[in-house]
């Protein structure tokens, strides 16, 4: 009877142990978080994110890969550059394959230019590569660093607005009108009902909880959709499909040509803005910005984010790439890189859970992202509003991030006017390197495509 006790006391102390070794290596107490709080903010980003399950292997069977072995592909892949993002950098990011360049390599490289699948999986690599080596030589975030603070809170703002655009129209909150390009959507319709009210539910849960309150939401919502027949209950397990298709597929020595050039500088330009905007917006909400206002562990970040869009191209994905929607989890109390573990955790287990990972309908996601989306618009107050020279290309980021519907887009032309504005004001000596070469590589990005 003795031994028992001593035994299971044994144990508990191990447990406790291992429990206390986490905490240490993520530093949970540092950033005022704890284990719970960092796996509820997991699964409320991977809720946001889940939506790739579905998406990216429909688009990446229009370039004639198979579907079933992109999904894994896509599951695979983010699970592991979500845990490379989480233990390298302890940052509370979540990395999947990324929506638009998956758009790129379908339809633009593979459907109008015509090059195999496997050439493009080449060119994603070679775009990949040069991506680690701008990050690794500290020139992407020698660029970042230069960039003027209004800036970055525009991209913060710009970054918000694109999420809040991405819940709005996915919940059918706004619809697309031939004369004003956007109007309201149809409230008749049972799934916008549900969009709203989850949107409603999640304001109220996390104003009333600390965290928890987005993915509560979230799940209320579905369970809602389910009751009034919106939502299919398809399962929980299925056995994986096969990644046979895919593997060695890529063929690198195809994409070493010299008409490739121009797309791989897209792919690589398109994904360095995608992910910054993305990760310079997540990290100012998550407070991982220190006194004299530079990003903790910043460089580790870039590091696992361009070294993911390698592993993605290897595995048989367009490239990947951080995800706004990690501002979900952030706003439920994600810390620290063990949010971005538990999502990678939650990816692999996907794999299995195919039907339960699906079944979370795009309307209980889009209250959530409207929600982050005002959250992230708070740091609007800080601008410099007596000096329209930073000011007005702040807030052309911010509008025209979600106007074009593209982060880099919005970033470019922000930078552009920038220039031009202090050029023009005579404030060139104001100038850094960095925004001239920001500014100098989107007029070549504009004048290519």
């Amino acid at each position: 009877m003795a031994i028992d006790r001593s035994h299971r006391q044994t144990e508990v102390q191990q447990q406790l142990t291992g429990v206390g070794r986490m905490s240490d290596f993520f530093r949970l107490h540092e950033h005022g978080t704890s284990i719970g709080r960092e796996i509820m903010a997991g699964a409320t980003t991977f809720a946001a994110m889940a939506y790739i399950l579905v998406v990216n292997p429909q688009i990446m069977a229009i370039a004639g890969i198979d579907q079933g072995a992109s999904f894994v592909a896509t599951c695979l892949a983010a699970a592991l550059s979500c845990l490379l993002m989480g233990l390298y950098a302890n940052w509370p990011v979540g990395l999947a394959p990324g929506m638009g360049l998956n758009a790129l390599f379908a339809y633009t490289i593979v459907g109008d230019m015509g090059y195999p699948w496997q050439t493009a999986l080449g060119a994603v690599f070679i775009a990949g590569v040069l991506f680690v080596i701008i990050s690794t030589t500290r020139i992407r975030a020698w660029i970042i660093m230069s960039i003027p603070d209004d800036l970055k809170i525009g991209m913060t703002a710009g970054v918000g607005l694109f999420i809040g655009i991405i819940g709005l129209q996915n919940g059918g909150i706004i619809a697309d009108h031939p004369a004003t390009l956007v109007t309201m959507g149809d409230f008749s319709q049972i799934p916008t009902a549900l969009a709203a009210l989850s949107f409603l539910l999640v304001a109220i849960l996390s104003a009333r909880l600390a965290a928890g309150g987005l993915i509560l939401g979230i799940f209320a919502v579905t369970v809602l959709g389910i009751l009034l027949g919106e939502v299919t209950y398809q399962g929980i397990v299925s056995a994986p499909p096969s990644i046979a298709p895919l593997v060695g597929q890529i063929d690198i020595m195809a994409a070493l040509n010299v008409s490739l050039a121009s797309v791989i500088f897209s792919i690589l330009i398109v994904n360095l803005f995608d992910t910054t905007g993305t990760l310079v917006g997540v990290a100012s909400n998550a407070g991982l910005v220190d006194e004299e206002g530079n990003y903790k562990n910043f460089s580790k970040a870039l590091k696992a984010d361009s070294t993911s869009s390698v592993l993605g191209a290897l595995l048989g994905n367009s490239p990947v790439t951080s995800y706004v929607e990690s501002a979900a989890g952030v706003a439920a109390g994600g810390r620290t890189g063990l949010t971005a573990c538990a999502v990678g955790v939650f990816f692999l287990l996907a794999i299995f859970f195919a039907p339960l990972a699906m079944m979370i309908p795009s309307f209980a996601v889009s209250g959530a992202l409207i929600y982050v989306a005002l959250l992230m618009c708070s740091g609007l107050g800080r601008l410099s509003w007596d000096n329209p020279v930073v000011l007005i290309p702040a807030l052309l980021i911010m509008i025209m991030i979600p106007l074009t519907f593209s982060i880099a887009d919005g970033i470019g032309i922000g930078f552009i006017s920038y220039v031009a504005l202090s050029l023009l004001a005579s404030e060139e000596r104001k100038l850094s390197w960095g925004a001239l070469v920001i500014a100098g590589l989107f007029v070549i990005k504009f004048a290519l495509l």
